[in-house]
């Protein structure tokens, strides 16, 4: 009967494990990026790359990204990973659905820069291009002049 006990308590405890792991992952995703089947396309509404003009060194910027999900899945921005520590970055947690937009921010912090820079951004998405090949990456920037405090 004891054997029998922990048999038992061990398959609930496995099978309770596996479905809150696959949830979880569910949860997160929504929509696997390596399945060809979800694939979406995107437009980058303003541009991929933004011009800052000068700001005074110290100063931080805000840098929107607004892109439209032109597919017919929705569209899901798995990660979005700045070039460097200087720079941070905000993305949709959830999904945008076909035809709704959605924003990236980009974030910089011009404390320790001085001159001319370019930030970089890339973005991963489930996303083609036209002909259908998997383009899930996506290189956003931005260019700023930083007058010397």
């Amino acid at each position: 009967m004891k054997s029998f006990l922990i048999v038992f308590v061990s398959l609930i405890t496995i099978v309770a494990c596996k479905q809150r792991e696959g949830k979880a992952e569910g949860e997160k995703n929504y929509i696997k990026l390596d399945d060809t089947t979800n694939l979406t396309t995107i437009e980058w509404i303003d541009s991929t790359h933004h011009d800052m003009g000068t700001i005074k060194q110290g100063e931080e910027l805000e840098i929107p990204f607004r892109f439209k999900n032109t597919g017919d899945k929705p569209l899901v921005i798995e990660s979005a990973t700045p070039g460097c520590g200087c720079t941070g970055a905000e993305k949709p947690e959830e999904p945008i659905v076909p035809g709704k937009e959605g924003v990236i921010k980009a974030k910089f912090s011009s404390r320790d820069y001085q001159g001319s820079q370019t930030k970089y951004v890339t973005v991963t998405a489930n996303t083609k291009n036209s002909n259908t090949a998997n383009t899930t990456s996506h290189s956003l920037s931005f260019t700023v002049n930083i007058e010397k405090q």
